[in-house]
């Protein structure tokens, strides 16, 4: 599995590629600043790219802009961020375009390599992986639509937009698997959105109507 990295602390992007690569992962470049990152993505065209927020010069968006303009260019190209930051407007865009693996998790909440691995993975394959933190953000961003919930049903939104199963979201609320999907049809019908059983699918059809 092929994989770009842009991280420019150069002790981590060391050790991304060192990690990557003990997991089987071929890191074809490893680019340590934003106007290096597009011209890589778009040359490689990679399994999936590692991708931090604010890279040199200017130390603000530039990874995340750099990987938004490469999906133009090479659509579904699998971007994770990882990041000490939330960059919401961004965020929103990168994770609402349906085409491609998506995921938003922050460096000091990765709790372990193995979660980090999976998350990797997940994208790779198309998934949806998302931060908690990230998630939060941007539901708190569009209170008034989501006064329609209960509460229950914003804990299945939460863990539905971190791209958790129907399965991983009844384990962690101790519920049954028949009550998450009548929970996740009723999220639908007051949200006006169609439900689905394609679980990438449902996470970037909550964002896109978190984005409108």
């Amino acid at each position: 599995m092929r994989v770009v990295i842009a991280e420019d602390l150069a002790l981590l992007r060391d050790g991304l590629t060192r990690l990557l690569r003990a997991y089987d992962f071929e890191v074809v470049a490893a680019v340590e600043d934003g106007p290096s990152l597009l011209p890589a993505l778009v040359e490689h065209r990679p399994d999936v790219a590692v991708v931090d927020v604010r890279l040199p010069p200017t130390f603000t968006d530039e990874g995340l802009q750099a990987a938004i303009a490469a999906r133009t260019t090479v659509p579904g190209l699998p971007v994770l961020v990882l990041s000490q930051h939330v960059e919401p407007l961004y965020a929103r865009e990168l994770l609402t375009d349906r085409r491609g693996g998506v995921g938003y998790l922050l460096k000091d909440r990765v709790a372990n390599v193995a979660q980090f691995i999976d998350g990797v993975r997940r994208v790779a394959s198309g998934g949806t992986v998302m931060d908690p933190e990230v998630v939060g953000q941007l539901l708190a961003r569009h209170q008034p639509p989501l006064a329609a919930l209960t509460v229950r049903e914003r804990e299945v939104l939460g863990l539905m937009a971190e791209g958790r199963s129907n399965g991983a979201i009844a384990a962690k609320l101790f519920i049954g698997d028949k009550a998450v999907s009548k929970h996740i049809n009723s999220i639908f019908t007051k949200l006006g959105l169609p439900p689905s059983d394609d679980d990438h699918r449902r996470v970037l059809a909550v964002l896109a109507y978190l984005n409108g």
